[in-house]
Parts: C-alpha cells; structure tokens; sequence
C-alpha cells in the first residue's frame, strides 16, 4: 500500500509543464542553430547533385551544389560546415587528399570563397575517402596501418587544408600521435592559428554504413584495430582525450553521438576544451527510414535527439539535419 502523500509535490512538479509558454520560460538545455555543424560531401566528375541511398535527403555535391548549399546553411545559421571530398579515383596512400588541386582542397577555397567567415569552415583530415582500400591510414606490407606513416600523410594533409581555407582540421584518423603531428606541421608552416578538432574517442561502430556509400569507400572488413572498441570503459576515451588536449586538440568530438551518451557526459565533465559530438550517418538514417514508414514523428525525433545530445555535454552537435534544425528548434 502506498504511503499518503502530501499533495503539492506532484502539483508542482507539473504547474511548469501546462502551457509551452511555461516550458520554455525554464528549459534547461535549448540546441540553438549555431550549436550546429553540417556535414556535407562533395564528389569529384559529377554535373549533378548525387544523392546517397541510405541517406535520404543528403546528397553528394558538386562544387556549385556545395557552395549554394553552404549560404542556405549560413542563412539558417549553422556554427560551421564539415567538409569531405569524393575523388574520382583513389590510390595506396590517398594522394588526393594533400593535392592542391584535390576535390577536398579545391572544395574547401571554393567555400571560403563563398562564405568567408560567416562560418567556420572544417575539413576532414583522414586517408579513408582517398584510399583504394579504405582505411584511414598508409598501409604496412602485412596490410595493417602504418601509424607513423599515415602520420606524414596527415601532416601533408593539414598544410594543404589550411592553405585552402579551413579554419579547423578534425583529426579523425584514431592513429597514435596525430594530434601533436599535426599541430607541429602547421606551427611550421605557419600557420599557428588553424584550430584542431581532435576526435577522442572514436569507436568502431555499426553505424557507418551509409557514411560509407556517402565517401564511395573501397573498405572492406573493419577499423576496429585502431578505432576504439565499444566495450572499453569510459576511462579509456578519458585518455584518449587527455593525449589529444595534451597535444594541442582545441576542441575535442565523441563519435558516434547517441549510443555513446554516458561517454560524452563523462568527457564533457573532464575535458578542458569544448567537446563536440557527432550525430552519425546511421543515427540519421534510423529516423528518416522509420518516419518514412510512419512510424515515429520525425520532426520531433530530430529536436528530441539533438536535445539528448546537448544535454549529455556536448557544445558543438555534427549532424546532417543541422540546416534544416534551426527553424525547429
């Protein structure tokens, strides 16, 4: 039998809650337009906008596409833009991806040119788009990566996206050291204000699929030997964010975003830097394709998750519904 209760508790606890007026007058996490950050893909060879399958919705750009996708999204008011370039071929150690004349190079001045600093402007600085064999790194003659290897490339990478007008460089190859490599080659180079987006931690997830076809990855089999395991305790991604602050990291991402939230809590409580957390392909595609099917309301599954995601800590929200979010919101 339940003991008797006073009856003001639940009253209050609900007088808050009657009207939207008085939920929004004290709602506690509120994801604003400039919290977010879109990712956006641009292919190489294409006279049209490609769309990706899994994906709905989201497409690979041309040069053109992107740039007039880029002002609506700094129109709406997005915090920044995430580049990744979709070369027409691909190589063994990813050439395409320090090349001047590069899709991601190119792409990248060519959003500069259009948006300036009206945004800021990201660029992904991993070998997995630009590889034939779709790992992130320079791989060994026994078919592992060569962590001190893919670090050169990654070096070579940075100075080619900072000359082309990025303003941050996520470090998303999970290699050892990556972080401090790349702070040493643009230091060099100078360019000593180029910020770096470290990603720490990354896991070894299963829900990358679509972003797979988004970039035409050649992989097959898994990252899992360089990417973090999932079944690891949250102490480990508190090293890995410690290494890459350590290093030079002045914002630091936990990927992917929903299935990792008691990891992002934990890293917003630690970290010194702002931590942002990527709301992935598969988490996107999971919504659209059950809205699709009417089964959930996918407007409200877009801020619902958005707002799980601020709420658990992060400062700055990747996700491909960042354009479009800012009139829900």
């Amino acid at each position: 039998m339940l003991p008797e209760l006073p009856a003001y508790p639940a009253t209050r606890l609900r007088r808050l809650r009657r009207t939207p007026a008085l939920r929004r007058l004290v709602q506690d996490v509120a994801v604003r337009p400039s919290d977010l950050v879109l990712p956006m893909f641009v292919r190489e060879g294409v006279d049209a906008p490609v769309p990706i399958e899994s994906m709905p919705g989201v497409v690979q750009h041309t040069p053109d596409s992107l740039r007039k996708a880029a002002a609506e999204a700094v129109a709406a008011g997005v915090g920044g833009l995430m580049l990744f370039g979709v070369p027409a071929s691909k190589d063994a150690t990813g050439s395409g991806g320090d090349d001047p004349d590069g899709i991601l190079n190119v792409a990248l001045r060519a959003l500069r040119a259009e948006v300036g600093d009206d945004t800021v402007i990201m660029g992904d600085l991993c070998l997995d788009e630009f590889t034939d064999h779709g790992h992130c790194g320079v791989l060994a003659a026994d078919g592992s990566v060569d962590n001190d290897a893919t670090l050169r490339r990654y070096a070579s990478m940075a100075v080619a996206q900072a000359e082309a007008g990025a303003h941050l460089l996520g470090t998303s190859g999970m290699m050892d050291g990556q972080v401090g490599v790349v702070r040493a080659a643009l230091d060099a180079a100078g360019h000593p204000d180029i910020g770096i987006l470290g990603y720490a931690p990354k896991y070894a997830s299963a829900f990358y699929g679509p972003f797979r076809e988004a970039v035409n990855s050649a992989l097959t089999g898994d990252r899992k030997s360089y990417q973090q395991d999932p079944t690891r305790t949250v102490a480990e991604a508190l090293a890995e964010v410690a290494l890459d602050v350590a290093e030079g990291a002045d914002l630091v991402m936990v990927k992917p975003a929903l299935p990792y939230l008691d990891v992002l809590r934990a890293v917003a409580d630690a970290s010194p830097v702002p931590v942002a957390a990527y709301q992935i392909s598969g988490e996107y595609s999971m919504v659209e394709a059950a809205a699709a099917r009417g089964w959930i309301d996918r407007e409200g599954a877009i801020v619902e998750t958005l707002t799980a995601i601020k709420r658990a800590g992060a400062s700055v929200i990747l996700s491909y519904w960042a354009a479009e979010a800012g009139a829900l919101l």
